[in-house]
């Protein structure tokens, strides 16, 4: 009987947490009809329906939430102990999912991972990329790497770098017009303006210098994106000036597609951090994890990068 509430309960939260019982078939090595089966089994015990089916989408009703919310996180813990007992106590092993921004995880992350696959075998990184803020207790990640994410009681956070934000553009938009000596010159330039994906707002351009002066600089808009990746290859066009966070800048500033502009101005942001969620036992793969990233990111000498001036 345990060993048949055990797979219901894999089933039901593997099925929420991919919102697709086939994605779910595939994660736990079986197929979409005996996930599906065991989630029916478990309604039927429970007595309450805990997904929504269309031939489109699965979507968790109501009562399905509840569980999902109670069950997750303690569930996940238990499956991390009994890997734990089989694979031998404290060695890492396991499922590791990890969200990550696009392009900071495809540029600056993911090459530091083949090391990290080879000294820990038994731990599978399973990387999903999406600029978007996630709920690492709500969405069932282990870890999350980015910025901004909300603290509290449930998560802990380690920060990687600092990040700056710098004014870039293409060498063919400053050709065509003559570049800003001060940052009141903006206000006669076009600009690629961000829309904040947490608010829907403009973002302004809260520019500082080295000697304190700070001040809100005006721009012609140009275009308007919710993208850091997007605005940094629409500036390559030479659309018009762009504020970007160094590590979006990075990889067109170093191949000559962007310049800098006003180097002497910067925005700051919140650091770039790794997330994790503060549970009492720390399952090993996530230990094994962190120290590593904390400490392969500094040595890499990306860290540093994000800090240049």
């Amino acid at each position: 009987m345990l060993t048949d509430l055990r797979a219901y309960l894999d089933a039901f939260v593997a099925a929420a947490d991919e919102d697709s019982f086939s994605a779910a078939a595939r994660r736990l090595g079986l197929t979409p009809a005996a996930v599906s089966k065991s989630v029916a089994q478990l309604e039927a015990r429970l007595g309450v329906r805990l997904f929504q089916r269309s031939t489109r989408r699965l979507a968790l009703t109501t009562d399905g939430e509840r569980l999902y919310a109670q069950v997750r996180l303690p569930w996940s813990e238990i499956g991390d102990a009994l890997t734990d007992l089989r694979q031998g106590a404290g060695k890492p092993a396991g499922t590791l999912k990890v969200a990550l921004a696009h392009t900071v995880g495809r540029e600056y992350f993911v090459p530091l991972l083949g090391e990290f696959v080879r000294r820990y075998p038994d731990v599978v990184p399973d990387l999903h990329f999406d600029n978007h803020q996630v709920d690492l207790v709500a969405e069932g990640f282990d870890v999350a790497i980015g910025g901004g994410i909300e603290l509290t009681d449930a998560l802990i956070a380690r920060e990687l770098a600092r990040l700056r934000i710098v004014l870039v553009a293409a060498p063919a938009y400053l050709k065509a017009h003559r570049a800003p000596a001060h940052p009141q010159d903006l206000a006669r330039h076009r600009g690629l303006l961000r829309r904040s994906l947490a608010t829907g707002r403009l973002m302004p351009w809260a520019l500082k210098n080295g000697q304190g002066e700070e001040l809100v600089a005006s721009v012609r808009p140009a275009m308007v994106l919710d993208d850091p990746e997007a605005m940094a290859r629409a500036a390559a066009t030479g659309i018009g000036i762009a504020l970007l966070p160094l590590p979006h800048a990075l990889p067109l500033l170093e191949s000559g597609a962007l310049v800098r502009v006003l180097r002497e101005w910067y925005a700051e942001t919140g650091p770039l951090s790794i997330y994790y969620t503060s549970r009492k036992l720390m399952p090993a793969k996530v230990r094994v994890f962190v120290d590593y990233i904390v400490k392969e990111f500094q040595a890499s000498g990306q860290a540093a990068r994000f800090r240049q001036k």
